[in-house]
């Protein structure tokens, strides 16, 4: 990941995909695998956190509202607000098995996190 001092308002999904997801004390929970756009605003819904597994297998994915992340240049990624036991509990998938992201699978992501749906 680039970490000039640049100030740039927008960034590539191939810059955020792969980056490294810590919980507020530094702890390592996952990388950015993918990332949810909402088709008609445009805007990012969800990060999807690997977690798990070996060398991508049994690896897990966690839909993470996007605006729970917060860059941290110090950490050189994204921090969340969670420890390892709230992702135990975390909605998440194999990554064999994409679900289809309809309003009821969104609520259900939303309401785990404790957000507004959409």
């Amino acid at each position: 990941m680039d970490t000039q001092s640049t100030h740039q308002e927008t960034i590539s999904s191939n810059n955020v995909e792969g980056t490294k997801v810590c919980n507020e004390k530094g702890e390592k929970l996952g990388t950015i695998d993918d990332l949810m756009i909402d088709k008609r605003s445009g805007q990012v819904r969800y990060a999807i956190m690997e977690f798990g597994g070996f060398m991508g297998m049994g690896t897990d994915r966690y839909p993470i509202p996007w605006h729970m992340l917060k860059y941290d240049t110090s950490q050189d990624g994204y921090l969340v607000p969670l420890n390892k036991d709230r992702l135990d509990k975390a909605p998440r998938y194999p990554r064999s098995d994409l679900p289809e992201y309809t309003r009821g699978y969104e609520r259900s992501i939303d309401d785990f996190w404790g957000v507004a749906s959409r």
